[in-house]
């Protein structure tokens, strides 16, 4: 029996929540298993234990995470409470939280979905191409679990396409997140792992990659205001949710891939899909 697993980009701020809760709201029957990236979801920075609940009641199975994991202080044991709430695996040794989760479906199908931070222009962690071959060793694709699902939070386009033909075979999906820019490369790779550089981010695109437009312009533009925070935008009129779907077979593969663009600035509806 295939899977339908749908995985969203990152949330940014309240507008974010409210346009991706709105969507499940209206297309949660669709999926099988959600994923969303939430570590923008509080303001722009970091996650909170009441947006999880939020994001969870919505129908978000697995919260995965990012450079800004960390970003609110107030409950650090968050992330050691929530199994399903996913920083990424790369963190060094000691980091609070889980790096991956293996979710177990009703009809007995295993999910797990794996985090992994990039080092191209971030900071520097574990190298998520040696951190990954070690885990795979032990949870083996059609053995351990039916489905591996990564996402790679990274600056660079190059980083995470070299991740998915490491891993082309060995897992059933790896996507992008980071850039909130949609990319329009979804695609199955040789060996049958879906990838897609991108997803984007469910936000106001009426922005700078979802931030209100004033302070990133001056902070091209001028030195003064380079300190200056910034805050989400929040026209709930150009919000737009943003993801990709991959069906994945019985043998742990994935025969198609579907881009999800709805709302906002972009297309009403933009369905992007791709077979093998």
């Amino acid at each position: 029996m295939s899977l339908k697993i749908a995985c969203f980009g990152d949330i940014c701020g309240e507008i974010g929540r409210i346009c991706l809760t709105n969507y499940l709201e209206k297309n949660r029957n669709f999926y099988d298993f959600v994923v969303a990236n939430g570590e923008n979801s509080a303001h722009g920075f970091g996650i909170t234990q009441k947006i999880c609940d939020q994001l969870f009641s919505a129908g978000v199975d697995v919260i995965t995470l990012g450079n800004h994991t960390f970003d609110q202080k107030s409950d650090m044991q968050m992330f050691d409470r929530n199994k399903n709430l996913v920083r990424p695996l790369n963190y060094p040794k000691g980091t609070p939280g889980h790096g991956f989760t293996i979710c177990e479906l009703p009809n007995g199908v295993r999910v797990t979905v794996i985090n992994l931070i990039g080092r191209v222009f971030m900071e520097q962690n574990d190298d998520p191409f040696a951190v990954i071959d070690n885990f795979l060793k032990t949870t083996r694709l059609s053995i351990e679990t039916n489905a591996i699902v990564i996402d790679v939070h990274a600056e660079t386009s190059s980083e995470k396409k070299a991740l998915g033909y490491y891993l082309d075979g060995r897992v059933s999906a790896l996507y992008g997140t980071h850039t909130h820019v949609p990319t329009a490369d979804a695609q199955i790779l040789p060996r049958g792992t879906g990838f897609l550089t991108d997803c984007g981010m469910c936000g106001d695109y009426n922005s700078v990659i979802g931030m209100e437009a004033t302070i990133p312009v001056l902070r091209f533009t001028e030195k003064v205001n380079a300190h200056a925070r910034l805050a989400p935008a929040s026209n709930i009129n150009s919000a737009t949710v943003c993801g990709v779907v991959f069906k994945i077979e019985d043998d742990g593969r994935c025969s198609n891939v579907q881009t999800i663009r709805v709302g906002g600035d972009y297309l009403k509806e933009l369905h992007n899909y791709s077979e093998r």
